[in-house]
């Protein structure tokens, strides 16, 4: 919840100015606010302009709420699912992110769906089976077709607005494990397919070295994303990877 309508402006006036890498896919995710305003700025732009959240009912008494039909008519075709945020703060269960998931995609929307444990359960060495849990739940009730239009974003909530980070090593091990798991259901194909990015305090310093790792595959970026300059050095770092 950040940027009202002029600060979204002046970020974009700096924003449209960049050179963005051909081989990263890059996206940013403002207000239900700023949707419009922004997709219309960049349409002539290699950015993509995605929602944080949706319901999973096509209309209806919701008050306050916002529908995938409703993102699509402002050219939203994307949507970030299951944040930390929403599961902690707004308590959205495993089976309200499975259903808006299936919303999502049955109005042909692409789905970011995001995973992660909190420090305790770190701590208490359950961060693996809790994430496992996390995507059976959520994503499990899936046609394997339907992972074309999936991308896995793992948020260790322990290093979120927190300046702690996830070590290289720490990354890769866990996006190992979750590749794994959806091989173990899915076959090899679906999980080397798969997109799976970090996004736990990604930073311009930090950012080459997390992105270097096998199997992360790209950042979920939070504040570092406010400013054009540190969020052009972590696109710049995916890059260098050569990610598409």
């Amino acid at each position: 919840m950040n940027h009202d309508l002029s600060e979204t402006e002046m970020f974009l006036v700096d924003f449209k100015k960049q050179i963005f890498p051909e081989d990263v896919s890059v996206m940013i995710a403002p207000g239900f606010t700023n949707l419009h305003h922004c997709f219309k700025s960049l349409r002539d732009h290699p950015v993509e302009v995605i929602a944080q959240n949706m319901n999973a009912a096509d209309e209806g008494a919701f008050t306050g709420e916002i529908s995938a039909k409703m993102l699509k008519s402002v050219g939203i075709t994307t949507v970030i699912i299951g944040h930390s945020e929403r599961r902690e703060l707004f308590k959205e269960s495993d089976k309200d992110l499975a259903e808006k998931v299936s919303g999502a995609l049955k109005n042909e929307m692409k789905v970011i769906f995001c995973v992660g444990e909190k420090l305790e359960e770190r701590r208490a060495d359950k961060h693996f089976d809790l994430v496992k849990s996390q995507i059976t739940s959520g994503l499990f009730h899936l046609q394997q077709s339907d992972w074309d239009n999936i991308v896995l974003a793992y948020e260790p909530v322990w290093a979120i607005g927190t300046g702690e980070t996830a070590s290289p090593q720490q990354a890769q091990e866990m996006h190992k494990f979750i590749r794994e798991t959806i091989s173990d259901k899915y076959g090899s194909k679906v999980a080397d397919n798969i997109r799976i990015l970090y996004g736990g305090s990604v930073k311009p310093d930090n950012a080459q070295e997390i992105f270097s790792k096998k199997d992360v595959d790209g950042g979920l970026v939070g504040g570092a994303s406010l400013k054009v300059a540190d969020f052009m050095k972590i696109i710049n770092a995916a890059s260098a990877k050569d990610l598409a």
